[in-house]
């Protein structure tokens, strides 16, 4: 018993509010362990390299927090702070890729809240995200086209760490919403060069009124400049929200003149699947 305790020390306690981290003297190879444990990754995988000097990270997971999203509103941003207190160079660069579309058996906006919890980390400072929307599977999870995702986020490291002005690294960004009598007109940050349907009117748009019932509208670039949208139904008069690619399989066709996708979005806030 004594040999096994000095094999295998018990876990150091964490102290409330501590990064997980601390942690890092758990061996990651203790037979009680998973990969899939708390703090398991970072220690067997991340924590020997945190005395090096690194330039920056990128990063592609989300789709098994999906049934959590909200908390990945919280948990995404947490992690990105951890890892840059943990090598100690500031807030360097944190480039990450959005899930893509796939369909989940059962999804009901899971996914779509994910991708939203995603978008939401652009608010950390320093970080960038490459849309997927047009480079899934449906029907794998791990979709073959990794070389138009990893040129993607080279578009962030270009524009954001090398300072080229002449480098689009962002697909249309919803910003704002105006009702317009039986229309809602939608504003992009990101348009450069103006908003494009590809292949088509623009697909996957939905619309509600005070309900909350969304249903299937039409979406039209409005504008001389083509950076608003339009979205309006028949059967929505008094509308008061609109959303996006909302199904977790959605493949949309909204993209800017750079030749980048949209992310999913909504206009509301309701509370979603995954709040709890």
């Amino acid at each position: 018993a004594a040999a096994a305790r000095a094999r295998w020390p018990e876990p150091p306690r964490w102290r409330a509010g501590a990064p997980l981290s601390e942690l890092s003297a758990w061996p990651a190879s203790r037979p009680a362990f998973h990969h899939n444990s708390p703090t398991a990754l970072f220690n067997g995988m991340l924590a020997p390299l945190t005395p090096l000097a690194i330039r920056g990270a990128i990063w592609y997971q989300g789709e098994s927090n999906r049934t959590r999203a909200h908390q990945y509103r919280t948990l995404f941003p947490a992690m990105i702070a951890d890892w840059r207190r943990a090598f100690g160079r500031g807030d360097f660069p944190f480039y990450f890729v959005q899930i893509a579309p796939f369909a989940y058996g059962g999804d009901a906006g899971e996914a779509a809240e994910l991708r939203e919890a995603q978008t939401m980390a652009l608010r950390v400072p320093n970080t960038g995200m490459a849309v997927t929307m047009d480079v899934g599977n449906p029907s794998d999870i791990h979709p073959k086209d990794k070389r138009t995702v990893g040129e993607r986020l080279a578009l962030w490291a270009l524009a954001k760490t090398y300072g080229r002005e002449d480098v689009a690294c962002s697909g249309p960004l919803y910003r704002s919403m105006r009702i317009e009598g039986g229309a809602v007109r939608l504003a992009f940050d990101h348009a450069d060069g103006g908003l494009v349907s590809r292949g088509g009117d623009l697909t996957h748009f939905t619309i509600a009124g005070e309900d909350r019932v969304f249903v299937p509208a039409t979406a039209r670039i409005d504008d001389e400049g083509g950076e608003s949208i339009v979205v309006q139904s028949p059967e929505v008069p008094r509308p008061v929200a609109v959303r996006f690619a909302w199904g977790a399989a959605d493949e949309p066709n909204l993209f800017n003149a750079a030749g980048l996708p949209s992310p999913s979005f909504r206009t509301d806030s309701w509370p979603g699947l995954t709040q709890r």
